[in-house]
């Protein structure tokens, strides 16, 4: 058992990665995972903090793994294949994370003045083509492998349920997930398409937004509102979200798993609808 246990950790050994939105937060949180899981490269995709950007490929350097930092935007097709091309010298792309995202703060989802065309395009644009995209700019890479590659594309329980910080978002997080549907069904066999469903995720972006009583605070309001009574962080998540990409998932894809210590509980069941 302790043998397995120790191939376990080193699930990653000698693959190539890449996680688009990876200088902060979920994605640095994966780029780690994988790398100290033994990924011999890791593609860093960012948006705009090259100094950011540069702290998470040390942190994947310091694991064992090569960092490679793009800048880029996912919501451009181009930008999409140069990020793919960053891993076309090592032949192969093992997992593929779609992790970027952006949101527009419109919380009062009764307030239909709140959002205008522009920001359901400009949301639509990063959280469902940007994803699209990158899945067709590595598909060859992805298809290169030993194994099925994997796709595992950051969605919200926001596309479940309805809720979030707007409309727009939680629209396309919708769009995002039953998008995983359909690739799933397109690309099998030699590529396995999933989704995570992340709840709260107490990252330091927070931490710029508020000061240091206030964010204990939410962080308590969170926690009380939940289930399992905690407020997840980047960290709890991103376990979760490698085990979709890892061979001990080899059988699975088409799957939305929902990582939001038990918020969903909080509301109808889906089969009530």
């Amino acid at each position: 058992m302790a043998d397995r246990g120790k191939d376990f950790a080193k699930d990653f050994r000698g693959e190539v990665v890449v996680v688009t939105g990876a200088s902060t937060g979920l994605g640095r949180a994966i780029a780690e995972e994988v790398a100290g899981r033994g990924a011999r490269a890791v593609v860093i995709n960012y948006a705009s903090s090259v100094a950011e950007a540069e702290e998470t490929g040390d942190l994947v350097r310091a694991l064992g793994a090569e960092p490679l930092l793009v800048k880029a935007d996912v919501g451009v097709d181009a930008d999409c294949r140069r990020i793919a091309e960053a891993a076309a010298p090592f032949g192969r792309i093992d997992a593929l994370f779609n992790n970027a995202g952006i949101t527009k703060h419109a919380p009062d989802h009764a307030d239909l003045d709140a959002l205008t065309d522009e920001d359901f395009i400009r949301l639509y644009r990063v959280n469902v083509i940007g994803a699209y995209q990158m899945v067709r700019a590595a598909r060859s890479l992805l298809e290169a492998g030993s194994r099925p590659g994997a796709v595992v594309n950051t969605s919200s329980v926001a596309g479940v349920m309805g809720i979030g910080s707007s409309v727009a978002y939680a629209a396309s997080k919708g769009a995002l997930t039953t998008m995983t549907l359909s690739l799933a069904r397109a690309l099998a066999p030699k590529i396995r398409v999933n989704a995570v469903c992340p709840g709260f995720i107490d990252t330091p972006w927070f931490g710029k937004a508020m000061d240091a009583e206030a964010l204990e605070r939410m962080r308590q309001g969170v926690a009380a509102r939940m289930p399992l009574g905690v407020a997840s962080k980047a960290e709890d998540v991103a376990g979760p979200a490698v085990f979709l990409a890892s061979p001990a998932s080899g059988h699975i894809t088409g799957e939305t798993l929902l990582i939001d210590a038990g918020l969903h509980l909080n509301y109808a069941p889906l089969g009530m609808r």
